[in-house]
């Protein structure tokens, strides 16, 4: 509408280039592909991709250094045209081909994809998350036989059985929790983060028969003991660690509600000042604590809240 301002998307959601779907049929495709000197081969390890020495776009790999036995698959075709092939590649392969482009380094997802051009960094949350998927699922979940490659590397088929296999994405809510007045915001510090003193939004996956808003209820209640009164949608990104769908919410917290943490998985959980995360948000340094990477969605959420006017 005329007028109003589109809040941004979350990070990993910004862009990215156009799948191709329909190619992913052609026979030979990825063959083909390789073999044409006109197509651009980006390269994952796990959640790592190999990143250009400017910082802001993948690396462009050779066909040539790929490794033969290599899974690739295709990702579809950039702005001008030109098709974009994966690369899987194992650990112990990484320094080998990080010479292959003057340097490019490797570096994580959730480190640097916040401060990857958008449609580089949308490429490369559907690199790493096709790729962690063959890494992870190469056998057929009914008979165990490993499967064969398919579908330009978007299905997976198994030889024996004749069962088809796709990427799954599993949902998951993360959720910014406000006090009744709006003055506060309630972020968590989770077991896992040791020596880190790290606090953020609250997360958790969808459960069998569950809707997203009775998620949000749940989680927040057991992560933190506080019941939510009210929750908005915000926006979702795909967070391949392994295979999520993060849907961002904000949500309203009951009049006086105390926080209190399960000290399981949420080992603290307090208040933040709009001041407090306004100043951590400018100066990392300035506070005691850390936040969440540009890359999350967890960050997102907290900018949202912490630029509203009060």
């Amino acid at each position: 509408m005329t007028g109003v301002d589109t809040p941004p998307p979350p990070a990993l959601a910004r862009a990215g280039i156009d799948r191709a779907a329909a190619e992913r049929e052609e026979p030979g495709l990825i063959a083909r592909l390789t073999a044409d000197p006109g197509t651009h081969v980006v390269a994952v390890s796990v959640d790592r991709a190999l990143v250009a020495a400017s910082g802001d776009r993948l690396a462009r790999v050779p066909a040539a250094a790929v490794p033969a036995d290599a899974i690739r698959a295709f990702l579809g075709r950039d702005a001008d045209g030109a098709a974009v092939l994966l690369a899987v590649i194992d650990a112990e392969e990484e320094a080998a081909l990080a010479p292959a482009v003057p340097g490019a380094q490797w570096a994580a997802l959730r480190v640097v994809g916040g401060d990857l051009d958008p449609v580089e960094a949308g490429l490369m949350v559907e690199a790493v998350a096709l790729g962690r998927w063959h890494v992870d699922a190469p056998f057929c979940s009914a008979c165990g036989t490993r499967t064969d490659v398919r579908s330009g590397g978007w299905a997976r088929q198994c030889p024996a059985c004749g069962r088809d296999h796709f990427p799954r994405t599993d949902p998951a809510v993360i959720v910014a929790v406000a006090s009744a007045d709006g003055e506060r915001l309630l972020l968590g510090r989770n077991a896992l983060w040791a020596g880190r003193n790290m606090y953020s939004t609250f997360a958790g996956f969808v459960e069998a028969g569950e809707s997203l808003e009775a998620t949000i209820v749940r989680e927040v209640a057991e992560e933190a003991g506080v019941t939510i009164v009210a929750s908005s949608y915000r926006g979702s990104q795909a967070w391949p660690y392994p295979r999520s769908l993060m849907l961002g919410f904000h949500a309203r917290a009951e009049e006086g509600a105390v926080a209190a943490p399960d000290g399981v998985e949420i080992v603290d959980a307090r208040w933040f000042s709009r001041d407090e995360l306004r100043t951590a948000l400018r100066d990392a340094d300035a506070v005691e604590f850390t936040l969440p990477g540009t890359a999350s969605i967890a960050r997102l959420l907290i900018e949202d809240w912490a630029a509203m006017h009060r």
